[in-house]
């Protein structure tokens, strides 16, 4: 089993192990709130991994469910512990947007990401000047400092992209409209396409284009990241930004039905050497 290097992860894997431990005691998380006196809301929060957990209250619940293996304990209380350790992200607390630093932890340890863009491009393929046009046009009200607190959040994610030894596999699929849309002028757009074709280089890079001569296809109802792990002690989550916020499905027939549609809209789209002549076309039009 891989060590998760992320807290957010660890958060995550260490609720889903208290839950298989309350399962296995046939506890229901009542039972658990009334032994230890405390919320039965805290207990649901800790095992979906929304909320750190305590050394204190971990190792109550080990001796309520009968773990008694030292080892085995000794496992989970350190796993405890680096859950509560602060990600590199922590440093942009100030200006990340509400529930977006659960993504960015995510993805901080994932070992794939399919995603598919509606509007725009994935983040971790934006120039700084797009990102920058962006983040302004999000928040019109936001300081120039905090702007560019956000460029360089997203320029540090893109790092994932030159991870040792394994670097973040990106399979993304774009809509043809993200590459007619010229987001901050000619001269910003035509810098980010060929960009977007250097990335398209790299081994860890999957770019396909869906045209709009394709019509109707399964992705019009909006854009979605599903993120893979390696370790089965990790659930795979489908993320979905809207105007609504932040949405993470983690149920397996969510996560299935996610990349189903990932896969439909896959074989929709141009191949790899198609799309990279319709992005030189297009960022030859700007």
């Amino acid at each position: 089993m891989s060590n998760p290097q992320s807290p957010t992860v660890r958060r995550r894997r260490l609720g889903l192990e208290l839950r298989r431990l309350r399962d296995a005691a046939g506890l229901t998380t009542k039972d658990v709130a009334r032994s230890l006196e405390i919320s039965e809301a805290k207990i649901n929060r800790i095992e979906r991994g929304n909320l750190t957990a305590r050394v204190i209250d971990v190792r109550a619940m080990l001796d309520l469910y009968g773990l008694h293996d030292p080892e085995q304990r000794e496992a989970l209380l350190t796993l405890t512990r680096q859950a509560r350790e602060r990600g590199w992200w922590a440093q942009y607390e100030d200006v990340l947007p509400t529930g977006f630093e659960t993504y960015v932890g995510l993805e901080a340890d994932a070992a794939s990401l399919r995603a598919f863009s509606v509007t725009v491009l994935h983040g971790l393929l934006q120039t700084e000047d797009y990102a920058r046009t962006l983040i302004r046009q999000v928040n019109p009200g936001m300081d120039g400092e905090s702007v560019d607190r956000l460029v360089a959040l997203r320029c540090e994610r893109q790092r994932l992209l030159d991870r040792t030894p394994e670097p973040l596999k990106l399979w993304t699929i774009i809509d043809e409209a993200i590459l007619r849309r010229p987001i901050g002028g000619r001269e910003v757009m035509r810098a980010q396409l060929q960009r977007l074709l250097r990335e398209a280089e790299r081994p860890c890079v999957d770019l396909q284009v869906l045209p709009f001569s394709k019509g109707w296809h399964p992705g019009l109802s909006g854009a979605f990241t599903l993120i893979e792990f390696l370790s089965d002690a990790d659930k795979d989550v489908v993320y979905i930004d809207g105007p609504g916020g932040n949405l993470y499905l983690e149920k397996s027939a969510e996560v299935r039905q996610a990349a189903d549609t990932f896969d439909r809209l896959r074989a929709k789209a141009l191949d790899g050497d198609e799309s990279l002549q319709m992005i030189k076309a297009a960022a030859k039009d700007v």
